[in-house]
């Protein structure tokens, strides 16, 4: 791939359904998988893929992602050509947030200009998957597409949950429908449907033309729901199969097609899960296609008599004599003797007092539990003192920071 290519990564989402998580950040900052934040898997798949021209578009409780991107990111290469930059609205054309990914774009045409790139691939920050992106360019210029969207199967029951996309014998989009009753299924699969991961590339040309479409709302302009419905019937418009891409060093047990959607409770801590076990469906312990995160400063993992099962630790963690059976710690928690701790997820620098049980709990960064506290065995005790999930997982915010 020697075209020029601009990557525009859209990190502005409030994340509603997964408060408390998201009480006081973004949802491409929540973190994710013991040492990650969500954002970090987009971010990984651009620069695994040779792309270091990164535009990051910010909007709500941006701060945290913003100091995140500052410490662990940093973009400035060798060229001018290689950065990652924080951007928040710059409200250029009125007094107003973005108001959907295409209006997001659409305030920040200048970059484009400035930059002036062949294709502009437009991708969202909020799920976990990895991809190599250069093989979506191929398929984008052997098709001489105008807009490449990629696209994943789902079964036909589930087309109510996403944006679905009806496509011809050879792949190119004849039709998009959002949450449809009844999806048109994929013609080589007729139990399968096509949804759009919400990951575009456009020609420049293109892009500029569809951001010049006229909406039937002006309250919100967005790829999936003003833009696809519209343009697929004047351009060259593509479906990029996911499942097709052959990435480098993927175990042959795991779900090639992986991609996940983390945008409530429930989905958050079964990704987490897919992380576990001996056949993971998802192997972070990939070298050719790492996910690349932070640094982090401090010691690393101590134990004295822990014993661990199907866990996730990350660094600095420091295990008194207790049993994690299904759970992922991140960085610098301190768990005391006779815990027990059942399918949890326990962000940075939580403590964990002696003789605590916990079961499908999240407890979010900078806790401290009280020895002898048992959360997730009894709901209706539970949702009296903390949040509960309608799934019955255990939701407790971030603690006050101690760093």
């Amino acid at each position: 791939m020697n075209r020029k290519v601009l990557g525009i990564i859209m990190a502005g989402g409030k994340g509603e359904r997964l408060y408390p998580l998201t009480k006081e950040r973004s949802k491409p900052a929540v973190p994710f998988g013991g040492k990650y934040r969500i954002a970090d898997f987009v971010l990984s798949n651009f620069v695994n893929s040779g792309i270091f021209s990164i535009y990051v578009l910010v909007q709500y409780l941006s701060q945290s992602l913003i100091e995140y991107l500052r410490s662990s990111w940093r973009g400035s290469g060798l060229t001018r050509d290689q950065f990652i930059t924080a951007v928040p609205p710059q409200m250029r054309l009125g007094e107003m947030w973005y108001r959907g990914t295409a209006d997001a774009v659409r305030q920040n045409l200048n970059l484009i200009h400035d930059f002036n790139p062949e294709v502009v691939a437009i991708f969202g920050a909020d799920h976990i998957y990895r991809m190599d992106i250069n093989q979506m360019l191929k398929f984008h210029e052997e098709n001489h597409a105008d807009i490449t969207v990629a696209a994943v199967p789902v079964p036909l029951r589930e087309a109510k949950h996403f944006g679905i996309l009806q496509v011809d014998s050879k792949n190119r989009v004849i039709g998009f429908e959002e949450k449809p009753k009844e999806p048109k299924p994929i013609p080589q699969d007729p139990s399968h449907t096509y949804a759009s991961m919400g990951n575009y590339l456009f020609n420049s040309n293109t892009l500029l033309k569809a951001l010049n479409i006229e909406t039937q709302t002006d309250s919100e302009m967005d790829f999936g729901r003003s833009i696809l419905p519209v343009i697929h019937k004047q351009c060259r418009v593509f479906a990029y199969d996911f499942p097709s891409q052959h990435l480098p060093g993927i175990k042959s047990y795991e779900d090639k097609a992986y991609w996940r959607d983390v945008g409530s409770i429930e989905a958050f801590w079964q990704s987490h899960m897919d992380l576990l076990g001996p056949r993971p469906k998802l192997d972070l312990t990939n070298p050719s296609w790492p996910i690349r995160s932070g640094l982090y400063d401090g010691p690393p993992l101590k134990a004295s008599d822990a014993e661990l099962k199907e866990t996730i630790t990350g660094e600095g963690c420091l295990l008194g004599k207790c049993l994690l059976e299904r759970s992922i710690l991140g960085r610098g928690v301190i768990i005391h003797d006779h815990c027990n701790i059942e399918e949890s997820i326990i962000m940075d620098y939580t403590e964990i007092k002696p003789g605590t049980k916990l079961k499908r709990v999240i407890i979010d960064r900078y806790n401290v539990i009280p020895a002898q506290e048992t959360i997730g065995l009894d709901l209706q005790t539970d949702s009296k003192r903390f949040y509960v999930d309608s799934s019955g997982i255990v939701v407790i915010p971030r603690g006050p920071s101690r760093l």
